[in-house]
């Protein structure tokens, strides 16, 4: 059963509310539960593609409701942690609108010129003079974020080149490693636990991958749940060194128990 400590819920969407272009079972009852017992909850993503509006559209088609200052994606994390670093700053941004407005409504300047971060994001249209671009203003000086570590993402044809494996790109060129704002830096956490002005001792982060969702909630020191619904099986957790807290088959398990 879950503990009554558990009253902040932090829930990654793909895999554990979405799989691909369908709702998991179960899932619409889950966050009806969470509302109509009042427990807050965000819904966590390190896909830094779409807005909150954008993503609230793509619930709703699927028949989740989900309002947009329920969302906290990797781009809004990095806005909120390059404003913490170095408020009023600018910066060189290769990502979907979702990262320019989130930068843009810090007071971040975007240019191509003399920038304080070449920030990089998730986007399906990578520019060879985009990439030129921020090699040279890394080589200035510039410094490296960006905003999830994937290497992949899925597709109806298979996985294509996630943000992880294009700032490998850049890494080899220049020599210097990224910042991953994104899970499994806990620091995604955190910021998401201040959101909902919660703290660790009453949070929950349910998600289905050990090496990000589940990483990440335990760096932070928050109850962990993993979900089976997505990418990783229970034969993969005696795989790491760190365990969740607890493993269900899916969202519609823990229903009952809220």
């Amino acid at each position: 059963m879950l503990s009554d400590a558990s009253r902040n819920w932090l829930c990654d969407m793909d895999g554990v509310l979405i799989s691909e272009d369908s709702m998991v079972d179960g899932a619409d009852r889950f966050l009806e539960r969470l509302r109509s017992t009042g427990r807050p909850f965000l819904v966590l993503t390190n896909n830094s593609m779409f807005t909150p509006h954008e993503l609230r559209e793509r619930l709703s088609s699927l028949g989740l409701d989900v309002d947009e200052e329920q969302f906290w994606t990797s781009s809004l994390a990095t806005a909120q942690f390059v404003r913490a670093q170095r408020p009023g700053g600018s910066a060189f941004v290769i990502g979907e609108d979702s990262l320019h407005v989130a930068l843009h409504e810090v007071g971040y300047r975007l240019t191509r010129h003399e920038a304080d971060y070449v920030i990089l994001g998730e986007t399906q249209n990578y520019s060879f003079d985009d990439f030129a671009t921020a090699i040279g203003l890394i080589e200035n000086g510039s410094r490296f974020v960006a905003t999830n570590p994937e290497p992949t993402g899925p597709s109806p044809n298979g996985s294509l080149p996630g943000c992880g494996a294009m700032a490998a790109i850049i890494e080899r060129a220049t020599g210097v490693s990224p910042y991953f704002v994104g899970k499994p830096n806990a620091r995604m956490i955190r910021e998401a636990l201040d959101v909902l002005g919660a703290n660790s001792k009453t949070s929950t982060m349910i998600g289905d991958r050990m090496d990000t969702d589940i990483l990440a909630g335990v760096d932070a020191g928050i109850h962990t749940i993993l979900v089976l619904s997505g990418v990783d099986g229970e034969g993969d957790v005696d795989r790491f060194p760190y365990r969740p807290s607890r493993v269900v088959r899916s969202v519609a398990e823990l229903v009952d128990e809220l």
